[in-house]
């Protein structure tokens, strides 16, 4: 494996930094973006027994923003729960820009690698070509052993560079819907709480449980 490596030349290096990075940001936004951790589907019922036994304070609401992202998008809801409508989903809506920034973090990192990974490898193409040239011009043909190490640095380079973008730029496109289908959930949250804070329906647990 060293000697694999070795034989890459020193565009190998940030190709092993790069894929380094990209495990780590994938470990960790495995580990951030649970569902279970993002949107737990009990809150819109807890926040409603709240309501319904009149146990909203600023205990509660505090515990709620320290719970998840979801919490923080439905206590800002409930902050305003005195105010209209349009302030209720006005503090929603700017909560819930925050918090999908934070779920896309470090997202755009793994999307650069992905991007740039097959470039640093077809550098390191360019640059064993160049040494195989750079032989050919002073040594000719005849010495076939230092051709091949140049040969053999572009195509490992490439190979390092694709292997490494291939795998990140899948989890870079599962991550990003993932994170879609979070924020929509959310969103389907704050919408229920909004229509329970102002009286446009009467929430139904079990009916929701179901849903």
């Amino acid at each position: 494996m060293l000697e694999f490596f070795s034989a890459g030349g020193w565009m190998m290096y940030p190709l092993l930094i790069s894929s380094i990075l990209a495990i780590g940001i994938i470990a960790e936004r495995f580990w951030s973006l649970q569902n279970k951790r993002i949107a737990p589907p009990e809150l819109i019922t807890q926040i409603w027994q709240w309501l319904r036994f009149d146990q909203v304070d600023k205990q509660h609401i505090v515990a709620l923003q320290n719970s998840s992202p979801l919490g923080q998008v439905l206590a800002a809801g409930l902050v305003s729960r005195n105010g209209s409508r349009e302030i209720t989903k006005e503090n929603i809506e700017d909560i819930g820009r925050h918090v999908t920034l934070s779920l896309e973090k470090n997202l755009n990192t793994l999307g650069t690698i992905a991007a740039i990974a097959p470039l640093m490898g077809l550098l390191g193409t360019v640059i064993g070509m160049i040494k195989v040239f750079a032989v050919i011009t002073t040594e000719g043909v005849g010495n076939p052993e230092t051709l091949a190490g140049g040969i053999s640095e572009a195509l490992i380079t490439t190979a390092t560079g694709l292997l490494v973008a291939i795998p990140t730029l899948i989890f870079y496109r599962y991550f990003r819907g993932k994170v879609n289908h979070l924020v929509v959930d959310m969103e389907e949250q704050a919408m229920k709480l909004i229509e329970i804070l102002h009286g446009d329906r009467e929430f139904d647990p079990d009916e929701d449980a179901k849903s």
